[in-house]
């Protein structure tokens, strides 16, 4: 498995995440096997989040590793905190109680990073900051990053935390590239020009901040895959015609093409399927062409000016 550098620090990670949010849904047998598959392949870093299966995820992930001294040093752990009963909250108070609950579901003593999970606009820097402060201090977070944040919002931040921002996990699919479009569309009276996340994909590389792409198979908001959908016909048939030239399948194409920006963005990969978590891992192998990233970009209904 290729590898890169966690933003600005000196971190050194997988360019894919495996991300463990339906790991509750497999039976012990079947998630030992998953993670280890995963870890022989060199995907091992691990998101999470401590509502993932209201922490049940978390659990069962160190279940399955039976998780020790010895494990924890094979794998990169990554957990996020700040949603809980139908709000955010990045007040210390919560943000030191999720660490302690997270560290204990997963039975380690550390995360390698801690992300603020989607932002709380009642949000407190100063606090995060105390939080922040205290959880390096105490050996309990090595580094700390955000999701689903714009740039004014990590700024506000960056105010007060002296920690680097290492990651910012984001929506972004071939089918939903909103933080490319409007790049794309400068000053166009057109909806792709709408600026509707502050140029974050500019700010994260401006700033060493690794963007960690979530949902990369999905369309819409949760709405299912394009991959051999009949709602993407265009789109699948350009998919496909790509992989049979690199032997692959049409999902190491979907990871290949977010692999490809030069942002150096790190997919956070869903799937619990063995199979389909190699295809996935395949992807690192492949650098596609500006051409087939085009056509692609294109197969998905967007129009370049």
């Amino acid at each position: 498995m290729r590898k890169m550098k966690l933003g600005s620090s000196s971190l050194e990670v997988p360019v894919i995440s495996v991300g463990c949010m339906r790991i509750n849904s497999l039976e012990k047998p079947a998630a030992e096997r998953f993670v280890q598959t995963a870890i022989e392949h060199g995907a091992n870093f691990f998101d999470h989040a401590d509502i993932y299966g209201g922490g049940s995820c978390e659990e069962i992930f160190a279940d399955a590793v039976s998780m020790s001294d010895d494990v924890r040093e094979k794998m990169i752990l990554q957990s996020k905190c700040g949603i809980r009963d139908g709000m955010f909250d990045f007040s210390k108070e919560h943000i030191l109680h999720s660490v302690d609950g997270i560290l204990k579901r997963l039975n380690t003593d550390y995360l390698d990073i801690l992300l603020l999970h989607r932002p709380d606009t009642l949000v407190e820097p100063e606090e995060v900051a105390e939080a922040f402060d205290q959880l390096e201090s105490a050996g309990k977070v090595r580094h700390f990053g955000v999701s689903n944040q714009n740039p004014m919002q990590i700024e506000l931040l960056k105010k007060y935390v002296k920690q680097p921002i290492v990651a910012n996990q984001l929506q972004l699919s071939i089918t939903n590239t909103t933080m490319m479009d409007s790049g794309f569309n400068v000053n166009m009276e057109n909806d792709a020009a709408v600026n509707r996340d502050g140029s974050i994909l500019d700010y994260c590389r401006l700033h060493d901040i690794t963007i960690q792409p979530w949902s990369p198979f999905q369309y819409g908001f949760f709405e299912g895959v394009f991959l051999n959908n009949e709602k993407f016909p265009e789109l699948n048939q350009k998919i496909n015609e790509i992989a049979v030239k690199y032997e692959v399948s049409n999902t190491t194409i979907a990871i290949a093409w977010i692999l490809r920006h030069p942002a150096k963005m790190q997919p956070v990969i869903g799937t619990t399927n063995e199979e389909r978590l190699k295809d996935c891992i395949k992807a690192s192998e492949i650098n596609l062409t500006r051409e087939e990233w085009y056509s692609i970009y294109r197969a998905a209904g967007n129009v370049l000016p």
